[in-house]
């Protein structure tokens, strides 16, 4: 039986996800600072689908938290035959009055943390000569975003390194798979401040993602940008003139 290592998993996209795995019988390893819902996730999966939950609660906005997680699994003598990097968080309001100290826990988490992650487990995967790394997005990647002018670049770094290794891996057998979900019901939105934002209203759900995520995997596409009108809306940046497209993305975030 495989097992997936899933980030950020202690509530909405990660936790959705989790159920979606344990559904097609992968063992887990979640991990989230929020002990006390991974205990609780960790309970209802493992007497409802009979799979091995282990939790690991660590704060991966934290410089080496990284270093921390890999030498946890690796005590615990596991093997990670799939990395999702879900965890990450955004941040709201224009860069001159945004809080540094937040700003750069988000860089850390959706950035550092992520790629220290994947370089730690991939080197494990090539020795086994087989492994899937898959990490998380947005639709926010593929321009620059007025009001979320941090958060937007760390997701551009997401996707263009996934798609780079995902070349580079080929032939050691290690799949990458790149997820860009847009707007998605999940507690991304409050956290990063927009609750009220028309964009979130008619959203998808964290499971329909979540399915997204596990068919993607399975159909071992490289970059899988989630729902038909955020495809259309991404394939139109090619065309559009980048200044006008900041514009655009800078007025639906309002």
């Amino acid at each position: 039986m495989k097992t997936v290592l899933i980030t950020g998993a202690s509530s909405g996209i990660g936790k959705e996800t989790a159920y979606v795995y344990a559904e097609k019988k992968y063992n887990l390893i979640l991990v989230a600072r929020r002990k006390e819902n991974l205990e609780t996730i960790k309970k209802d999966i493992e007497e409802k689908h009979k799979v091995k939950v282990d939790i690991f609660d660590i704060d991966l906005s934290k410089t080496n938290s990284a270093e921390q997680l890999y030498n946890k699994v690796k005590e615990a003598n596991i093997y990670v035959d799939i990395l999702i990097n879900n965890a990450g968080f955004g941040l709201k309001g224009y860069f001159k009055e945004t809080d540094i100290e937040r700003e750069e826990a988000m860089l850390i988490l959706n950035m550092v943390t992520l790629t220290k992650l994947t370089k730690l487990f991939v080197q494990d995967m090539i020795t086994k000569k087989t492994g899937h790394i898959i990490n998380i997005a947005s639709t926010a990647a593929f321009q620059g975003i007025p009001g979320m002018a941090c958060y937007a670049a760390t997701k551009a770094y997401v996707m263009h390194f996934s798609e780079a290794i995902a070349l580079e891996l080929k032939k050691d057998n290690i799949k990458v798979t790149v997820i860009n979900p847009g707007a998605t019901k999940s507690e991304f939105a409050d956290t990063a401040g927009f609750e009220k934002t028309n964009v979130f209203s008619k959203a998808p759900s964290s499971r329909d993602l979540a399915e997204f995520i596990f068919s993607s995997m399975k159909k071992g596409k490289i970059n899988a940008i989630h729902g038909l009108k955020n495809s259309l809306l991404s394939f139109s940046t090619r065309a559009t003139p980048r200044n006008l497209l900041v514009k655009i993305a800078g007025k639906m975030m309002e």
